[in-house]
């Protein structure tokens, strides 16, 4: 009955695997290096229920025989591991192989176990959301980013090729195994290690360091880590076999995230100035973490998502974008991650 977890100590993963030991699960995580701190001693410090236990193991997703140690023996497993990386200058080998190399890996090892029955995989809305969309368009997950590529979009395009290979995966397999995707926005909510600030949440960590002294007019569709983590495990045994679900709580301005945290931290200076969007356009070009396209692409304009079947086939109730995001600040405080 052993849960496997690849991608342990990342945000999502993480939170997945204080969910399934609180509920008495017996987990085996994956992390890339187990003899580094910032990637296992919250992992440690979890607390475990009745019935629980928690097994660290290292695993690389790109090197087969390792994933296979990994899965052996193991009843389900939720495959989280991937880069959150938007922009490289290699970004075949740094953002793309590691998600659709590394996913065929955990397919392999699967088809070679004789104890798994389930695969709930973390997708993404990138493998949704198309290149060109329309201003306060509401998309659901019959849309695919069919038009997702290497130059203008390389994260989208890893997350498209992961999920269609375990779609197809899934549709050509005779053993009836069970799988669902899980598609999230962006995340927010508690960060359980330092490392967590690397993904969804830098967004919140470019306004706390005021490494720009303004906002850009980006609406950011918002989901709470903790129900994604709870989705996941729902999602074990609930819903469709090969769903795919949406989870996403609801949408914020930028400006309004960042009036949030000042209105919830007053002695911060946060900047809440928004620029106009051409000006925008000129900031992206030198940022190290979004391209020229992407901006065009995406500010000044309003995406939404129909998340109903995850309430209806998952029975999910989402925290507010609110709160997600100003229960991101405390555990950067307390552990001074600002600098």
């Amino acid at each position: 009955m052993v849960v496997l977890v690849t991608g342990a100590s990342g945000y999502i993963g993480s939170h997945i695997v204080a969910n399934l030991l609180s509920k008495g699960k017996v987990v085996r995580a994956t992390v890339r290096d187990a003899s580094d701190p910032e990637r296992i001693d919250h992992l440690r410090k979890m607390e475990v229920a009745k019935g629980g236990s928690l097994e660290i193991i290292e695993m690389n997703l790109l090197d087969s025989e390792s994933v296979h140690r990994a899965v052996y023996g193991c009843k389900e497993v939720i495959h989280t591991a991937a880069v959150v990386v938007l922009k490289s200058k290699n970004p075949q080998e740094k953002i793309v192989d590691p998600s659709v190399v590394g996913t065929q890996n955990v397919l392999d090892a699967i088809d070679s176990s004789e104890t798994v029955e389930c695969l709930v995989h973390t997708s993404s809305t990138a493998a949704i959301r198309p290149q060109r969309w329309e201003d306060g368009q509401t998309l659901t997950t019959d849309t695919w980013a069919e038009d997702a590529n290497i130059e203008d979009n390389p994260y989208g395009l890893a997350k498209f090729s992961a999920e269609r290979l375990v779609r197809n995966w899934h549709s050509s397999n005779k053993n009836g195994l069970r799988m669902v995707t899980i598609n999230p926005c962006v995340v927010l909510g508690p960060p359980l290690s330092k490392r967590h600030l690397r993904g969804s949440p830098s967004f919140i960590m470019m306004l706390l360091k005021r490494e720009i002294p303004f906002v850009i007019p980006m609406h950011i569709s918002i989901v709470d880590v903790r129900d994604v983590a709870e989705a996941h495990v729902r999602a074990l045994s609930r819903g469709d076999s090969g769903g795919r679900y949406l989870v996403v709580s609801g949408q914020m301005w930028w400006k309004e995230v960042a009036m949030a945290i000042k209105k919830g931290n007053p002695t911060m200076k946060i900047p809440t100035k928004q620029i106009p969007y051409f000006l925008s356009l000129v900031v992206s070009i030198f940022h190290p973490r979004v391209s020229l396209s992407w901006a065009r692409m995406h500010l000044g304009k309003r995406l939404y998502w129909d998340a109903s079947p995850a309430e209806k086939d998952l029975g999910m109730e989402w925290r507010s974008p609110e709160e997600s995001l100003l229960d991101t600040i405390p555990p950067i405080l307390e552990n001074r991650w600002v600098g």
